[in-house]
């Protein structure tokens, strides 16, 4: 088994420092590593050795700690791109999926006198808060997609993405059981299947939008912690 030369190392250096989702990094790996080869396979093809004609490959490339900001930049804004797309298509689904389980669901008319006066406008409260969530993970994806290139910091947008989505996703859910609570039930609906589906769907979908999210901190956090690594040789040198 031989020994991976220099553009071997330097895309898994590369690879061992990026964040982001799984697909995105490969693309972006597998560019750099195309790059490389061409690059030194020219220099090859002045007639330097392999090994060498990678080493100038890589120099001219640039180090690691110069290129892996910008990597990380594209992958943050990958990683925004699939939060949105994921807030966009699963609040209002799961806003419609609860809507129609009321509307079906055989209530008690007890219900109706158990339930407190608020209990009306926070139900409408939830269901516009949820498709407001749809709204912005609309805008955001658009951002994202074709206006990424007029936004300054895109990767800002996906930061703030994932805070908004840790705080909209738990105070979604406090508003769900607290309507829930008031309604004292409802009576009979823990075996009413359609509504256990429609409630492992949501869960489903909102472990989904927090995982997301996590994952959009951390891409976004790693862009910092790269580029300020990046600057510490120079600063030393200063």
């Amino acid at each position: 088994m031989r020994n991976a030369g220099p553009i071997d190392e330097y895309v898994a250096s590369m690879r061992h420092t990026l964040r982001g989702p799984g697909g995105a990094k490969r693309d972006l790996l597998a560019e750099a590593r195309d790059s490389l080869l061409d690059a030194a396979e020219a220099y090859e093809g002045e007639g330097l050795p392999r090994a060498e004609a990678e080493r100038l490959a890589v120099a001219d490339f640039g180090t690691v700690a110069e290129i892996a900001p910008g990597f990380q930049g594209e992958l943050a804004v990958s990683q925004g791109r699939r939060t949105a797309v994921l807030l966009f298509l699963s609040v209002p689904l799961t806003a419609f999926l609860w809507a129609v389980i009321w509307r079906i669901f055989p209530e008690s008319p007890r219900i109706e006198q158990i339930k407190p006066v608020w209990f009306g406008p926070l139900a409408r409260t939830v269901d516009a808060f949820q498709l407001g969530v749809g709204v912005v993970g609309g805008l955001a994806l658009l951002a994202l997609g074709r206006g990424s290139r007029r936004i300054r910091e895109p990767e800002r947008l996906t930061r703030w993405l994932g805070v908004f989505v840790w705080i909209q996703t738990p105070l979604i859910g406090v508003m769900g059981i607290t309507l829930a609570v008031a309604s004292q039930g409802p009576v009979g609906f823990t075996g009413y299947l359609p509504g256990l589906g429609v409630t492992m769907v949501s869960y489903v979908c909102a472990i989904a939008q927090l995982y997301n999210a996590a994952r959009c901190l951390r891409c976004s956090r790693a862009i910092s912690a790269l580029s300020a690594a990046g600057r510490e040789p120079s600063l030393s040198r200063s």
